[in-house]
């Protein structure tokens, strides 16, 4: 099953977090609109998502904050994040914001394709790992098989070896079917 990487915008503003969804369209991210920092770190119990773009000012829960909350959580603390604000060119919001842990700070209006292709970046990013996770989990499954499987062998070479009997020649070759099938001996 190919899991979808999702995109958590957050945004007090729903025209906002519909413009993000209409910049994101036909990216292959699924957007997941939320409208403040709680509502965001309530979903991210939920889901795991390759990038947050989160609004620096929002009432009650501001971004940093929402940020510094994610940056905690050894689930979360991963995920990039991409600050996006309606203030004015601060440098002092920007080192704000890298200062809690984001990857980025885009001041509005930005350019879309910008933000595109930075979301894009990190869509990869997580589908790879994701494909590495899997791929990594095959070879440690192959190698237990691998070692299962030498560990029969092992054990009916000693019963061969030892036979002076066929009740001795018949376990060993069921060892050695057993193995070959990936079953446990009886």
């Amino acid at each position: 099953m190919t899991q979808v990487a999702k995109a958590l915008l957050v945004d007090d503003r729903r025209e906002n977090l519909m413009a993000l969804e209409a910049i994101l369209q036909g990216l292959p991210v699924q957007s997941v609109a939320v409208e403040s920092g709680e509502a965001a770190l309530k979903q991210l119990l939920v889901d795991d998502f390759a990038v947050i773009l989160l609004d620096a000012q929002m009432p009650d829960m501001d971004g940093f904050e929402t940020a510094s909350h994610i940056k905690r959580r050894e689930r979360t603390r991963a995920v990039p994040i991409i600050f996006l604000t309606a203030a004015d060119r601060d440098a002092q919001l920007a080192l704000r914001g890298y200062a809690v842990g984001a990857v980025d700070y885009l001041t509005k209006p930005f350019d879309p394709w910008v933000l595109r292709a930075k979301v894009s970046v990190f869509v990869e990013l997580w589908t790879k790992t994701r494909q590495l996770a899997a791929q990594s989990d095959m070879v440690r499954e192959r190698d237990t098989q691998w070692r299962l499987l030498t560990d029969a062998v092992d054990e009916a070479t000693t019963l061969l070896r030892a036979a002076d009997t066929p009740d001795a020649v018949d376990r060993a070759v069921t060892l050695l079917e057993q193995a070959r099938w990936g079953t446990t001996p009886d």
